[in-house]
């Protein structure tokens, strides 16, 4: 299994910054329709954290101790077997809150995938206690969380019904599509594309063959060129 850094927690991530009169809560429109008293709770009980591109932000066996709201980059949140096996379960984007955290927070419970943080990243943290009164005192706040919770578990249980029942060439097509550029290049390993469609690395080189072979694609070391992206995004339609 891969070792990581330890995860960058708000109790350990760099000093907070000063929050400009909390204007990160703005930015989440179920945020910004609270009442000011909520506001203010949510405002004067935060800190902005920050953490690097690379760095484990939570991860297995830990507790969270806030919630995050995302205001800048990107984390990736995947699941790590313990043969190190590896699936990507979904990204949290800026404007967005993380699931995991809030199923975890819910329940008192442990993380039980990681989150890395694929650019540098920027986020308000609210401490547990504040997360647990808001829930049980403000339904606005209480109906941003659960809908942004019904959402990412819906997401979820698409991603298990692709693993299991639709075909890896369509949903390859699909992948090499969506992270590919306007030019048709992708910089991604064999490795980093079967994390995320959680499948094996050789399944997917033998795959990449293929396409190779048919003429759609050109590889090179970490990288690929799309070179018929009319018969990929054909392939990529049968997808869902």
């Amino acid at each position: 299994m891969k070792t990581r850094s330890a995860p960058s927690t708000p109790d350990s991530a760099p000093p907070a910054k000063t929050l400009a009169d909390g204007e990160w809560v703005e930015r989440f429109p179920g945020l910004s329709r609270l009442n000011a008293e909520i506001k203010a709770q949510l405002i004067g009980r935060s800190r902005i954290i920050t953490v690097a591109e690379g760095e484990m932000v939570f991860g297995p066996g830990n507790s969270p101790e806030n919630m995050l709201f995302l205001l800048s980059g990107t984390v990736r949140v995947q699941q790590v077997s313990d043969t190190g096996h590896e699936i990507v379960l979904y990204r949290i984007n800026a404007g967005e809150s993380c699931v995991l955290t809030t199923a975890c927070l819910l329940a008192y419970d442990d993380y039980s995938a990681e989150g890395i943080a694929e650019t540098d990243i920027e986020a308000a943290a609210v401490p547990r206690d504040v997360f647990d009164d808001l829930v049980a005192q403000s339904k606005p706040f209480r109906d941003f969380v659960f809908a942004a919770f019904s959402k990412r578990i819906t997401d979820l249980f698409l991603i298990i019904d692709e693993v299991a029942f639709q075909r890896l060439d369509v949903r390859l097509a699909d992948k090499l599509v969506t992270l590919s550029d306007d030019t048709g290049h992708l910089a991604a390993t064999h490795q980093k594309l079967s994390v995320e469609l959680g499948t094996a690395r050789e399944v997917i080189s033998r795959q990449l063959q293929e396409f190779q072979r048919r003429g759609w694609i050109e590889q090179s070391r970490g990288k690929i060129r799309l070179l018929d992206r009319v018969q990929l995004e054909a392939l990529a339609r049968q997808h869902g």
